[in-house]
This record gives C-alpha cells, structure tokens and sequence, in this order.
C-alpha cells in the first residue's frame, strides 16, 4: 500500500510595520533565499511540487533586540534554540534582510507539513486523549472532569499521560512538528 503524501505549506512572518503590499512582496525574497538554501530537501521539492500555498503572519516589530517580546528577531531566535538542541530535527528556514529598510528583517519563513496546521486530522493532544484513545470514555467523563482536563496545559497533560503523550507527539511527526504547532499557536495573519 502506498503511503499517504503530506501536503505542506510555507510560512512567513512579516512585520506588522510595513505596508500590505510590502507584506506580500517581502515573503517573495524570502521564499527564494529558502529555496537556494534548501532546492535539494526533499520537502522543499513536495512543496514545490504540489502545494505551493502561502501562509503570512504578522511577526511583529523589527526591533533587533533578540530579548523584546513580540519581534522579528525573538521568533528567529526561538527557531535557532530549537535547531541547536536538535541534530536530525532541525527546522529549515530562511531569513531576509530588505536593504531598502536599513537592512531591517523582513520576512522569516520555513516549511511545515499538514501535521503541524490540519487539527482535525491531527488534533490537540487533549482531543487526542479523547477521541483517540477513550472514545467510549468521553462520553462516561462527568461534565465536571472533562472540563478541568480541558482547560490544563499541555505541560499538564503530559505530566498527567505521558505514554500518550509520546504516542500523540509521534503521531503528529515528532518534535519538530510539535515546536512548529506551538510556534504558529495564536499568531494572526498579516
């Protein structure tokens, strides 16, 4: 049996200062410093291939200060944490610096399969727990428990079911896929 084809979509973060239109044109430059960086990768050439679809989220501010919440450079940095700790794992990414804009970071983009944005495939893991491994149960859960359960973090739950927590952590594709979902969690189109 042949195995299912991941679909994939590109992601750029783009600062909230710049112009709609430089919004769009500035993940362009970035797209092609990740495709000369990554041509071979064979995700890169799905994608291509494929999908060729555009998601554009609003990065914040273009403030180089790696410490301020809410930049350019906070997100690129918790990418570059991620890839040091991890060998085989790592997150292909690329990075663009507009000269027209003192060299201000533009657009920071990278590649994530359905895993990491299709939840109802791949749910969260608390909708895992539920509908993948207690199907029956959910509907024993008293009102009250199945409403403290969903309302812990996922720090929580996974102290709470760590056996299901690898399992779920797999079946979304492993760490990186996890970080990516965590990363993208609550960002908001540009």
């Amino acid at each position: 049996m042949e195995e299912k084809r991941l679909a994939y979509r590109m992601y750029f973060f783009v600062p909230y200062n710049i112009s709609p239109i430089q919004q769009a044109i500035q993940p362009g430059h970035a797209a092609l410093e990740y495709a000369m960086k990554h041509f071979e990768n064979s995700d890169f050439q799905n994608y291509a291939t494929y999908d060729k679809t555009w998601i554009i989220l609003n990065g914040g501010t273009t403030r180089s200060i790696p410490e301020d919440p809410g930049t350019m450079q906070e997100l690129l940095n918790e990418i570059f944490v991620f890839n040091q700790q991890r060998v085989e794992t790592r997150v292909n990414h690329a990075v663009f610096h507009e000269p027209d804009l003192n060299n201000a970071m533009t657009a920071i983009c990278f590649l994530a399969d359905e895993r990491v944005w299709d939840y109802k495939t791949y749910p969260e893991f608390f909708d895992f727990i539920i509908n993948k491994m207690y199907p029956e149960a959910a509907e024993q859960i008293p009102p009250q428990n199945f409403l403290m359960l969903k309302k812990q973090s996922l720090e929580n739950l996974k102290g709470m079911f760590p056996e299901y927590f690898i399992e779920w952590k797999a079946f979304l594709g492993g760490e990186k896929n996890l970080f990516l979902r965590e990363l993208l969690k609550g960002k908001k189109l540009a």
